[in-house]
This record gives structure tokens, sequence and C-alpha cells, in this order.
């Protein structure tokens, strides 16, 4: 068991930990960012090296390297995100009328440039473990985007929890592109794959016949998924998921159901379907975790975690 548990322990930790220090990182004064991304890029250089280093590496030593290094790489783009250094052409909400594709197109121009950000870490990842057996840091990578993908659909759709205090204020223009619903028809789909992935990737995990390197590695990505899975429950269930990261939020932003933001050119004053009877969709929004986004108490609607 402690073969398994180590890893699993390491996952836990340095998912929570990461996560905690992108938020306080974010919700520092804006004059902070420049050295906080700098210092962020030159860890992301280093990441990209360990990267191409380890995908020889068979070791269990090569696993953790993998993963670690990968969640930098995502880390990274989240920081940049959230500080608006990589984010979209449009930085302004969108009038209250607006519904349907013309607000999802919308919510995309938020955030086009992270997206391709994103799709240019995975096509280097790709690159550095080509050919190469240790392929940990391309799965990691590759679980991060795909449950963050998940989230963004369902948070479009409608999700009971929403993530008013993890958004920095200046950022306060994507609530309106937030909407409450108690469920969506996408959510169950969502879970019961990731729940499915998770289960493959234990069965993988536990096979007979398997070295250290693959024992660490798929329960390092095993548990990855599984807290993945677990955030997305955080998106509907009414679980007190924001006293994880309670560290790392101004004191402010920590209270129980926040001032919905308003911010330049957000439509009205709230989030839509939440106290503003506002009709139309959902951004693709989510707090900066590094799985993406699997928030807390919903803004404005009074639904407690």
């Amino acid at each position: 068991m402690a073969a398994h548990a180590v890893p699993a322990l390491y996952a836990v930790l340095i998912w929570w930990f990461s996560t905690g220090l992108i938020i306080l990182l974010d919700h520092r004064p804006r004059h902070t960012h420049p050295w906080s991304m700098a210092a962020g890029t030159l860890v992301l250089v280093a990441a990209l090296y360990a990267i191409g280093a380890s995908a020889g590496d068979t070791s269990e030593a090569g696993a953790y390297t993998a993963f670690t290094a990968a969640l930098l790489v995502w880390g990274w783009q989240e920081m940049s995100y959230y500080m608006g250094y990589v984010a979209g052409p449009r930085k302004t909400g969108c009038p209250p009328t607006t519904t349907g594709f013309a607000l999802f197109r919308a919510a995309a121009a938020t955030s086009l440039w992270h997206e391709a950000a994103i799709v240019a870490g995975m096509a280097g990842i790709l690159a550095l473990t080509w050919a190469e057996p240790n392929k940990f840091a391309l799965w990691t990578y590759l679980i991060l985007w795909g449950m963050n993908l998940s989230a963004r659909l369902n948070m479009f759709l409608g999700v009971r929890n929403l993530n008013a205090e993890f958004l920095p204020e200046r950022l306060g223009y994507l609530a309106c592109f937030l909407r409450n619903r108690r469920m969506n028809a996408l959510f169950p789909f969502s879970v019961g794959i990731a729940a499915l992935v998770t289960i493959l990737l234990a069965w993988a995990a536990m096979g007979e016949g398997i070295g250290a390197h693959e024992v660490a590695g798929f329960t390092i990505v095993t548990t990855l998924m599984a807290l993945a899975t677990l955030e997305h429950g955080f998106l509907m269930l009414p679980l007190p998921s924001a006293a994880l990261w309670a560290w790392s939020l101004p004191k402010a932003a920590g209270t129980p159901n926040p001032p919905a933001y308003a911010g330049e050119g957000a439509c009205g004053t709230g989030v839509r379907g939440v106290g503003t009877g506002f009709s139309g969709e959902a951004v693709p929004l989510s707090r900066p975790s590094l799985t993406r986004g699997l928030p807390s108490p919903a803004e404005g609607g009074g639904n407690a975690l």
C-alpha cells in the first residue's frame, strides 16, 4: 500500500498548495504581477526542460518529475490568464439581452489567447515526450486540460455553485457571463466519464508486474483525475470547498456570499440567473484551480457549500 499511498499523498498536497499559491498571487496588488509572471516564466522554462530531461527516465523519480513539471506548466497558463497577460481580445462584459450563440462567442473571446496558449503548451509537451517512454507529463497535462474543458462547458450550461471569491476584482466583467442552475444535462455525463477514467487509471496503477515507475506515475494521475472529479462535484454539491484555500484569499474575499462583481462593461450587477432576472447561457469560466475551476459558494444566490 505504501507504494500507492506516497505518490497519492504527493499529488494531493501539490494540487492543494499549487492551487492556493496561484490564487494568492492572482489576488496580490497589480504592481506585483510583473514580478510574479517573470518568476513564473522562469519556472515555466525550467519545467519544460525537466519534461524533456525526464522523458526517457523510467525510474520512480522520473514519474514524479514529469508530473510536477507538467503541473508547473499548467500553473503558468492559469497565472497568465487570471493576471490578464494571456487572456483574449474581449475585456468587457456584454448587454444583459445577449443570449445563445452570441453570448457564447462573447464569452469565448474573453479567453481566446488563453486557449491558444493551452494548445501550444500541449504541443510543446507532446514534442518533448515524442517517442519517449515516460509519458506522464503529457497525461498530466491532458487530464488538466480535459477536466478544465469539462468544467467550462458545465459552467456555460449552469451550475449550482459559482466562484465569486476566487475571481479577482479586475476580472469582474466576467460575472455577467455566469449562470446559476441546480443541474444541467451535461453534468451527469461529465462526472460519469471522469469516474470511469479514474477507475481505468486505478486499474493500471494496480496492475500485476508493473515497475516502480508505472506504479508511481499511474497512482499520481489516478489521484489527479479523482481530485478533478471531486472538484466537479463541488460545482453542484453543498460542500465547503472554499475552506481548502481560505489561507490564499484576501480576508474580504473569503466571506460567504460576497457581492456580485459589476466591473467595467459588466451586464448589470450580478450573475445571470442569480437574482438578476437575466436570461441566457453562462460563460465557460472557472476558478484558478490546477484542474480548472470547481468552485465554492454561489455568487449572490445564497447557496452555501
